[in-house]
């Protein structure tokens, strides 16, 4: 008689990479690479979205185009990159916040939990560690910002520059940076560097909790209903813009709040929600800025997982580079 012959089932495709499947060497080089990419790329998005949530009505900025057309005739190139260097930093606690993230989902995965919840709960602990690491930068870096408001644009509000610097002096980027940050420690003393900490953690927190969630909740649907040919990196970049699109609408007015708390160094939370309050109104209290905070957010969101997701699959250990599709 005949052997029967048992065909081997092919191995099941993986679409989620866990941290415990890559090579560290391959991965944290060549993410921080990705990330000083995109942030370079579209660091003038951020630049205009904090200039438009700080400025007072549409004193300044129409919108998103009108901001880009007048900060460059005004200042060039350099005008849009104002404050780069500073910002940049946050690639360091890019590093730290990427480790939390996938390192928690890494310890939860012993749980019961579901991919939704890990990614939830590792996207809030991820943010905590980020912006502990990235709010001092994150403060010179919005004064560096609306700076070029106010020198930029003639208007004469003296919160716009609440430091009370000579703008007529032409002093170099690093110069500059160093008289905001000097400036800063006198207002203030040490803490004026983490001025808006609480309002950058209720913004951000919920924010990276629910950016992830969604990532991964529209990636699980996108994947149940996309034809077997479709690739899987499109996908995930198609997730990670619907995720970016509905965070922002739903986290807008803390990133409102957390700005003027930043640049300007006044009051608490609940006084800046009632200055907004009496002069956007409610509509202005949820769409200031929300143009651009979009345009950025679809941007980042399918810039970063593209780069994201490609460098975990770069990075993968041999044992599973099968199991995976691009």
């Amino acid at each position: 008689m005949a052997a029967t012959m048992v065909e081997t089932p092919p191995p099941q495709l993986i679409t989620n990479i866990e941290w415990g499947m890559m090579d560290k060497s391959k991965f944290y080089p060549l993410y921080t690479l990705s990330s000083f990419t995109v942030r370079c790329a579209l660091y003038p998005l951020t630049l205009i979205k904090t200039q438009i949530q700080v400025q007072r009505k549409k004193e300044a900025y129409k919108g998103v185009s009108d901001a880009i057309t007048k900060i460059y005739a005004s200042e060039g190139v350099s005008g849009l990159y104002r404050g780069f260097w500073l910002s940049s930093f946050q690639i360091i606690s890019g590093v730290f916040y990427i480790s939390t993230y996938e390192g928690v989902r890494h310890e939860l995965g012993r749980y019961e939990i579901s991919p939704r919840l890990k990614s939830f709960i590792g996207g809030g602990c991820a943010s905590i560690v980020g912006q502990t690491v990235i709010v001092p930068f994150d403060v010179l870096s919005q004064h560096l910002m609306v700076l070029g408001l106010a020198k930029g644009t003639g208007v004469r509000n003296a919160k716009i520059n609440p430091l009370g610097l000579d703008l007529t002096l032409r002093l170099s980027k690093a110069a500059l940076a160093r008289q905001v940050a000097v400036r800063v420690y006198r207002l203030h003393g040490p803490l004026g560097y983490y001025r808006g900490y609480a309002a950058s953690l209720a913004a951000y927190v919920p924010n990276s909790a629910l950016w992830w969630a969604l990532y991964t909740a529209y990636q699980d649907e996108l994947f149940k209903i996309s034809p077997s040919w479709v690739s899987h990196l499109l996908i995930q970049c198609v997730a990670g813009t619907l995720g970016g699109f509905t965070t922002t609408i739903l986290t807008n007015p803390l990133d409102i709040v957390r700005a003027r708390l930043q640049v300007e160094g006044v009051g608490t939370m609940k006084d800046v929600f009632k200055e907004l309050w009496r002069e956007e109104g409610l509509i202005g209290l949820y769409a200031k800025g929300l143009s651009a905070r979009l345009v950025q957010s679809a941007c980042f969101s399918f810039s970063i997982i593209l780069g994201y997701e490609s460098i975990k699959r770069v990075s993968l250990s041999d044992e599973y580079r099968t199991r995976v599709r691009w």
